[in-house]
């Protein structure tokens, strides 16, 4: 394998947490490792809601940890909520000042929205669901403008190179099917910013890149991985099939919309005293059994928005526009999907992963802020300010800002196109095993095809990246015999006993696992 050795710092992504974390590292040389052209492929573009902080002066951020913990159902670390939240108003201010058209009152005030399990309106959102867009946009704009940073466009991370208990480089090929023969690229740090794994089952919000490829090149490592089995489905998403979904807003709900199925009857007042605006895996299990039952669930935004959502909600009225679908005239109907993982690559204070040299921030970690049920909107969030501390904790590592030639990279043809009946494959079998409501037998089944599929496809780094991902999900489903937040086991319907416990997992164990589930079925 060619190896180029540069003194950038080595960022793996290119949405929110990638980007600020470039600006705030600035004028330190970095180089983006993005798959798309900048703004296209991230989850943070299309994440609607907004970004979680208490602006309001009756608000508080001891308010906004309090329900970040309350929802998270006993796993939150509560001196992480407390990190993240007393910083959020900085954040809001900061994007401001780089140029995002954050939704303003009259009186210059922020235009804030309720969500989810939220007690108090404290969502700042911007042309009410266009929040990822139009603030990866005002970041880009600024990364542009930055000399120190390069991006290289068109090329996605295979694997990490670890020496001695260190992470010393990353190899990366071309990001078209065909691929390239990889390429080592040393640099001075590696910050992984690249995102979940909701792609990796059928029915999600996210990106079609999106799929644990992140989180299955740390742990393929020797990264720690925590909280694994905590995969978070919108309640949400249309029912239309798209793929991905596109996904209605929950502030809508905020607003006022109702869920009601095709007999045009209530279903969450029943279930949760929030009704519509109960925590997410509440929401989304009341709609999976709508689902289930035939009974065609739907968002209805009509009395509430009329007209107005297609001023109010650009996006959403798009995505219905294309269905065939008249949101003032009609009910959405919809689906819960796979949206965000709580769980990742174990991540401390400082933004360290357990292998030296290594740095986590976005989705792709697992700070201990989501615990078992991300609060809505927290994501955007956690993702700004451990860019920020990723960002100063390489910095205090690097010599004196110098300037630096930008690298240029030949790949040579190589590399192993993906088999795309193995990834549907993989894709269906997370979603009919290790989805919304899972069991033993089914993640045994689960664990028996990835080890199947894997094995048939060796040669492929990205497909085992995927796999690895999806191993340790089921393994640590299969492991946690309870249901605690969005994580539902039909065999152990209550949690257990005591505090809640965050699980931590290296991909050896959950091989391990994966092996007594292949042995069962044999």
């Amino acid at each position: 394998m060619e190896t180029l050795t540069t003194d950038r710092v080595i960022i793996v992504g290119a949405g929110l947490g990638a980007l600020y974390a470039a600006l705030k590292l600035a004028p330190h040389p970095v180089v983006m490792i993005s798959p798309e052209a900048l703004g296209e492929g991230a989850s943070s573009a299309w994440a609607q809601g907004g970004v979680a902080a208490a602006m309001d002066a009756d608000d508080s951020p001891e308010s906004h940890a309090d329900d970040t913990v309350n929802a998270g159902a006993g796993t939150v670390d509560p001196q992480v909520a407390e990190l993240v939240t007393r910083q959020a108003r900085d954040y809001i201010l900061d994007l401001t000042t780089l140029g995002t058209p954050f939704d303003r009152t009259a009186g210059g005030d922020y235009v804030l929205s309720r969500e989810a399990a939220h007690s108090f309106a404290r969502v700042v959102r911007v042309k009410g669901d266009q929040a990822g867009a139009q603030i990866m946009a005002a970041l880009i704009e600024q990364v542009h403008e930055t000399p120190s940073i390069q991006v290289l466009e068109g090329t996605m991370a295979l694997g990490l190179d670890v020496e001695d208990g260190r992470v010393t480089g990353v190899s990366i090929q071309r990001a078209d099917n065909g691929g390239s023969a990889p390429v080592m690229l040393r640099g001075a740090a590696v910050l992984l910013a690249g995102g979940g794994s909701g792609g990796l089952y059928a029915l999600t919000t996210n990106p079609p890149r999106i799929r644990g490829q992140v989180i299955g090149m740390a742990a393929r490592a020797g990264a720690l991985i925590a909280d694994a089995e905590f995969v978070q489905f919108h309640p949400t998403a249309m029912d239309v099939g798209e793929d991905p979904a596109p996904l209605a807003t929950e502030a809508l709900r905020g607003e006022g919309a109702i869920l009601i199925n095709r007999h045009g009857a209530r279903f969450m007042q029943a279930i949760h005293p929030d009704a519509e605006l109960a925590p997410r895996d509440v929401v989304a299990r009341a709609i999976y059994a709508q689902v289930q039952a035939g009974n065609r669930p739907m968002l209805d935004t009509r009395e509430v928005l009329g007209e107005a959502i297609k001023a109010q909600f650009p996006s959403v009225a798009e995505y219905c526009a294309r269905n065939g679908i008249d949101p003032a005239q009609e009910p959405i109907p919809v689906a819960p999907a796979a949206h965000y993982h709580m769980g990742g690559i174990a991540t401390e204070t400082s933004g360290c992963a357990s292998i030296d040299g290594l740095w986590v921030c976005g989705e792709a970690s697992s700070t201990g802020l989501h615990g078992a049920n991300r609060l809505a909107s927290n994501g955007l969030l956690e993702a700004l300010v451990y860019a920020r501390i990723c960002a100063e904790g390489i910095a205090r590592t690097l010599p004196t800002p110098s300037a630096t030639p930008p690298l240029e990279i030949t790949f040579q043809d190589g590399g192993t196109p993906s088999d795309p009946a193995a990834v549907t494959e993989l894709r269906q079998t997370m979603t009919r095993y290790v989805g919304v409501i899972r069991d033993r037998k089914g993640l045994i089944k689960a664990l028996g095809i990835i080890a199947r599929l894997e094995a048939a496809n060796s040669d492929n780094p990205s497909f085992l990246n995927m796999c690895a991902t999806a191993t340790l999900i089921a393994a640590g489903a299969l492991a946690r015999e309870e249901s605690r937040g969005a994580h539902e086991r039909s065999d152990f319907p209550d949690p257990s006993a005591g505090p809640g416990k965050r699980s931590e997992m290296y991909l050896s164990q959950a091989l391990a696992i994966r092996a007594q589930a292949c042995k069962e079925q044999s």
